[in-house]
């Protein structure tokens, strides 16, 4: 990613860009006036926030994989016979107040979600009985100024003076965590009747990944050159098109990038065989492409319009795909768009009025996908981890009501009665809620019965059926895979292994089915996990599974294996009862260069003091009495100041251990030689001495 494609735009007092979708592993940043995607800009707390990465919950690197710099909505219609194009984003604009920077942040944006009892998840603090998801994120923008005929002095900016509210929708089921809809309502604010309006979603996408290739290094940055794009027009079980754009890294990026997005229409409020999908594509600021000429960049509202409202048909010969698209690799943008749509039609329904007043809307889903594994070249078969994505994404949208097989009544009102929002998926039992105890060498985990009593949603029956239990320990090697199953228990019935769960179950001094108290908290069932090392990071999750419904075909299901997840440290505990027993140590001790828990800069390094009480304060000393450091200690330590350590996971350690990254207290790194250090309990004054090698 050169410096020359970071998008910048002039941020008013009302915009929000630092909000993103975080329930799925589909993270996507989601502003109030347009656009997707932050294009990898820091925020003001010099974070980055995912623009479109996919998977973000991962901890297996070569998963991280980010999609696209900026997308945003473009919607076009005829106003007065002229044809009008409002854009939240064009390729080439940097700066609000120029052309294709056309839409305007009209509130802030709100969240709302469907979680509520999950006491490990965040989204329950926005739990709403009227969210439609996991994560409902809500905006509202226009593409006019004071009036709907005030194009805010943006050159060769004529608005159609229409309010825009936008509902982006994410789940963290396992099968539905690849993908967010976006449901887009236009509201004709002007005087004028709109006709025939069109929207779409404008993508400048590079399939990419951070940890190859880091577009903060020197020298390094995204290859923007290397992707393709298509169309897939392939039909779902139901027999229609799905009528995907997308784009992928052609060669995979020696394995970093094996990814794909697409971005599709999943309908509007007009009945779906009405609706015409269209799909466009061009080479970043190129107005003029002299091996594809039917393929440039759009440059005024009437080419912006016609492109939205027309698919370009597909080539053939050595320079096109089996499939017709663009061959040769570029920095590909694409569009996909879909209309036309209104809330009156004509006679024969080929053509929609939008009156002053009226609204009408169109769903589109992003949905990322891993390629397939074993499929040559951009084929089906590799796509199809794509296609299945996306055929979740279709059926959230449908519902219950298969609204694509709604037909038009007669003198039906499309405005208001085209779509019933439900958005209905097959749901397997929520995580359970869980504690966890850290200690040396061992992590205790507990959980509550509360996925039991869960009924599903279709078939409103109580179909629990067992939980999972999984861990992991992060190493440098991430082709170790990110979770192991440490163990599964399943109800003794007709379904799974009948294992019982009597060896996770709480008992009582009779052996029956009891529960522990707990910071407050009933727990029903405990799991420990031994002989694991101190100082490393493991993360443990676990999940609930359901029998499955065999009638509507379905697998059993599991519940998210990242939505109770938890992060831990282990290592030894203080000592409680404010008596400080034992001495203070280092490990490693010695401690040699390149660690295996360490990273590659000079700040990613790292070693532990153990042993410590609740309150301390670490002086380090070389052997001739410098001081080098003064690190104060608490109980309630996660390791925020180590670049080695995540603290925005939040860890659990023990509280009698904490990190240190070879760093002096004058920001330079320590040399190879032997160090003193005092651990002085701040309760006791009581001050204890120690010793440790480096050897770099």
């Amino acid at each position: 990613m050169g410096q020359e494609r970071s998008l910048y735009r002039i941020q008013t007092s009302s915009d929000e860009y630092d909000k993103y979708t975080s329930v799925g592993n589909l993270g996507m940043t989601i502003t109030n006036f347009g656009i997707l995607g932050n294009g990898w800009n820091r925020m003001e707390d010099g974070s980055i926030h995912p623009s479109c990465q996919y998977k973000q919950h991962t901890e297996v690197a070569r998963e991280q994989i980010e999609h696209f710099s900026y997308c945003g909505l473009w919607v076009g219609g005829i106003v007065n016979g002229q044809r009008r194009v409002s854009t939240a984003i064009v390729d080439g604009v940097f700066e609000a107040g120029d052309e294709g920077f056309e839409l305007f942040a009209n509130s802030p944006i709100t969240i709302r979600s469907s979680i509520s009892s999950t006491t490990q998840d965040s989204m329950a603090q926005y739990y709403s009985p009227n969210a439609i998801s996991h994560q409902d994120m809500i905006s509202d923008s226009k593409d006019y100024g004071d009036s709907p005929t005030d194009g805010l002095g943006i050159q060769g900016h004529s608005p159609l003076g229409i309010d825009i509210h936008l509902e982006a929708y994410a789940w963290n089921f396992s099968y539905a965590d690849a993908f967010v809809i976006l449901k887009y309502t236009f509201t004709n604010a002007s005087t004028d009747t709109i006709r025939d309006l069109y929207a779409g979603i404008w993508a400048d996408a590079s399939v990419a990944n951070f940890n190859y290739t880091d577009s903060y290094t020197p020298g390094g940055g995204f290859t923007w050159t290397d992707n393709l794009d298509g169309f897939d027009e392939s039909q779902d079980d139901a027999g229609f098109s799905r009528d995907i754009g997308y784009q992928f890294d052609s060669d995979g990026d020696d394995g970093w990038a094996e990814s794909y997005v697409g971005i599709s229409a999943l309908g509007s409020n007009i009945p779906y065989s009405k609706l015409n999908t269209n799909y466009y594509q061009w080479i970043w600021r190129t107005s003029n492409n002299d091996v594809y000429p039917a393929y440039s960049m759009p440059m005024t509202d009437n080419e912006r319009y016609d492109r939205m409202s027309s698919s370009v048909p597909t080539g053939n010969g050595s320079e096109y795909s089996s499939d017709g698209y663009p061959a040769n690799e570029d920095s590909w943008l694409f569009l996909v768009s879909a209309g036309p749509v209104g809330s009156e039609p004509n006679a024969d329904t080929t053509a929609w009025n939008l009156a002053p007043g009226d609204s009408c809307h169109i769903a589109f889903t992003v949905v990322c996908a891993l390629w397939a594994s074993g499929a040559d070249g951009n084929s089906p078969s590799r796509r199809e981890n794509l296609l299945v994505n996306y055929d979740w994404a279709q059926q959230a949208y449908d519902g219950e009501d298969k609204n694509r097989n709604n037909q038009l009544d007669e003198g039906e009102d499309i405005n208001n009665n085209g779509e019933i929002d439900r958005y209905i998926l097959p749901a397997p039992p929520p995580s359970p809620n869980i504690k966890v105890i850290v200690e040396s060498r061992k992590v205790t985990l507990f959980w509550q019965n509360n996925a039991e009593s869960f009924l599903d949603p279709i078939s409103q029956d109580a179909d629990f059926e067992g939980y999972r239990i999984y861990g992991a320990r992060k190493t440098a090697n991430d082709m170790l895979g990110e979770f192991s199953l440490l163990s599964e228990v399943d109800l003794v019935n007709e379904i799974g292994y009948n294992t019982g769960v009597s060896t996770v179950e709480i008992t009582n001094e009779y052996g029956e089915p009891d529960s522990i108290l707990i910071d407050e908290i009933y727990y029903h069932y405990k799991f420990e996990n031994s002989d694991i090392k101190d100082g490393w990071l493991n993360y443990y999750a676990i999940t609930a599974y359901d029998q499955g419904d065999p009638d509507a075909n379905l697998e059993s299901l599991e519940s998210s294996i990242y939505s109770n997840r938890v992060y831990v440290f282990p290592g030894k505990s203080n000592s409680g009862d404010n008596e400080w027993i034992g001495m203070p140590t280092v490990y490693p001790n010695p401690y040699k260069g390149q660690a295996l828990w360490d990273g590659y800069g000079s700040r990613s390094k790292m070693l532990w003091f153990r042993n410590l009480p609740d309150e301390a304060e670490i002086r380090i000393f070389s052997l001739a009495g410098d001081l080098v450091n003064i690190i104060q200690h608490n109980q309630s330590y996660n390791g925020s100041d180590i670049v080695n350590i995540d603290a925005l996971k939040n860890p659990l350690m023990a509280g009698g251990e904490h990190a240190w990254d070879l760093i002096t207290m004058h920001d330079q790194a320590t040399a190879s030689g032997l160090y003193l250090f005092t651990v002085e309990d701040k309760n006791s004054g009581d001050v204890k001495e120690g010793k440790f090698l480096i050897i770099k």
